[in-house]
């Protein structure tokens, strides 16, 4: 017969895992609801750039997923739970609403550019509050940042006059 032996899920104080899960769930949050708005919005954009735009709407979908992987990973890891059901991102995220049907990519862009803005309030909180409780979480918000900082910029620089 096999002995099995009991492995604690996490070597870190149940209170720092329970914050991590609180500021990275949000980040997860967010990032799904960024996913889902901006695979919505490759679909519909409409225009000149058309496949341009189309095609970096999906780069940030795909970023957005691992981003949300990411921080997901890193709960579950220090042995929490996260709630990411469909119905917990529409009551919880705080990104903006995306307009319905087909936008020309001005539109599409400035909206998923709001979206992004949204989630990255969010994952700033992150950092800030994980600095004091676990550096390693902070890291991981930190990275995100810095994604969704440089998605931001490729697509700003799709409707920027300069």
């Amino acid at each position: 017969m096999t002995e099995t032996q009991t492995v604690p899920t996490s070597a870190i104080d149940p209170d720092v895992t329970s914050g991590v899960a609180q500021f990275l769930g949000l980040v997860v949050i967010d990032l799904t609801a960024l996913a889902v708005d901006g695979k919505q919005a490759h679909w519909h954009v409409r225009g000149a750039n058309f496949q341009a735009v189309h095609e970096l709407l999906d780069s940030v979908v795909d970023h957005a997923h691992d981003y949300a992987d990411t921080a997901a990973e890193r709960v579950v890891a220090l042995g929490l739970p996260l709630d990411v059901r469909v119905q917990t991102v529409a009551a919880k995220a705080t990104t903006p609403q995306l307009t319905p049907g087909f936008q020309p990519s001005d539109i599409v862009i400035a909206e998923i550019i709001a979206h992004i803005d949204a989630a990255l309030a969010t994952v700033r909180t992150a950092v800030e509050e994980l600095a004091a409780l676990d550096p390693v979480s902070q890291d991981v918000a930190i990275e995100i940042a810095r994604g969704l900082e440089k998605d931001r910029w490729f697509l700003f620089a799709h409707i920027s006059e300069k």
